[in-house]
C-alpha cells in the first residue's frame, strides 16, 4: 500500500506535467488490512524471567535485551544503539530514557522502571558496553531472533517471539495498567497518536478493572420478582 501511494502520487504528477494522458488508478480502492499485533502476557514475561540462564551467557544477555524492551518499548535499532548519554536522571533521582528513534527522528521519552535500571546495572562493566559506551552488548537482529526461539521453548510460549514483539508488549503493557493513550504516543516516539491506536486493543482484563468502580456499587441491589 505504501508503494501504491507513492506510486499514485507520481502518476498524478506526470498527469499534471501533461505526460500522461490518462489516469490508471481512476475507479481503484485500495484498503489496508489491520495486522494481528502480538505481544507477551505478564505472565509469559515472568517465566522468560524465571530461566536460569548463568551457564549460558549467549542467551541470558538475548533474554535481558528482550525484557529490557519489553518494559521501555525501545526498537532493536534503538536498544542496540542506546548509550548511557541517553539516560538522565532528575532531581528526585527517577532515570529516564531520553532518545531519537533511529527510524523516525522523533524522541522518546521512556521513565526507567526498576526492571530495566536493574539490566542496565547488570552490564554496566561489560567490555563491549565499556568500550563503546552503549548501555547493553546486543547482538545482531539475526542472532537476537534465532536465540528467541530457543528462548521461547524453554519457556513454553509459543508466540513468535522476536525483537518487534517486545514493543507490542510494551504498549499492551502500558495500556492494560491505564496508561494513557497520549503517554504511551510520547514513550513510543510516535509523531502521530493514529499509530499509538494501532496498539490499543483493550483487553478483556482492563474491561473488567474499569468496570469495578460501578460493579461496587451496583452489584448489591436485588431485583424484585
Amino acid at each position: 500500500m505504501k508503494y501504491l501511494r507513492y506510486l499514485k502520487n507520481t502518476i498524478q504528477y506526470a498527469i499534471a506535467h501533461k505526460w500522461l494522458t490518462e489516469d490508471p488508478f481512476i475507479g481503484r480502492k485500495f484498503h489496508r488490512t489491520q495486522a494481528k499485533r502480538q505481544f507477551l502476557t505478564e505472565a509469559e514475561i515472568m517465566e522468560i524471567l524465571k530461566l536460569d540462564f548463568s551457564m549460558m551467557p549467549r542467551l541470558e544477555l538475548v533474554r535481558d535485551t528482550f525484557v529490557f524492551c519489553c518494559f521501555t518499548g525501545l526498537a532493536f535499532c534503538d536498544i542496540k544503539s542506546l548509550q548511557w548519554s541517553d539516560i538522565e536522571k532528575d532531581r528526585d533521582g527517577n532515570m529516564w530514557i531520553r532518545k531519537s528513534r533511529e527510524k523516525t527522528g522523533e524522541l522518546s521519552i521512556i521513565p526507567m522502571l526498576e526492571v530495566p535500571r536493574q539490566i542496565a546495572d547488570k552490564y554496566v562493566n561489560h567490555p563491549v558496553a565499556v568500550s563503546t559506551g552503549v548501555v547493553l552488548p546486543v547482538c545482531s537482529n539475526q542472532k537476537m531472533n534465532a536465540y528467541l526461539k530457543e528462548i521461547a521453548d524453554l519457556a513454553k510460549i509459543t508466540k513468535p517471539l522476536t525483537t518487534h514483539i517486545a514493543r507490542h508488549t510494551f504498549a499492551s503493557l502500558s495500556l492494560n495498567n491505564h496508561v494513557p493513550l497520549e503517554s504511551i504516543q510520547k514513550m513510543l516516539g510516535h509523531s502521530d497518536i493514529k499509530t499509538t491506536q494501532i496498539y490499543a486493543k483493550i483487553q478483556d482484563q482492563t474491561v473488567y478493572e474499569d468496570m469495578q468502580t460501578m460493579r461496587n456499587r451496583f452489584d448489591r441491589l436485588s431485583i424484585n420478582r
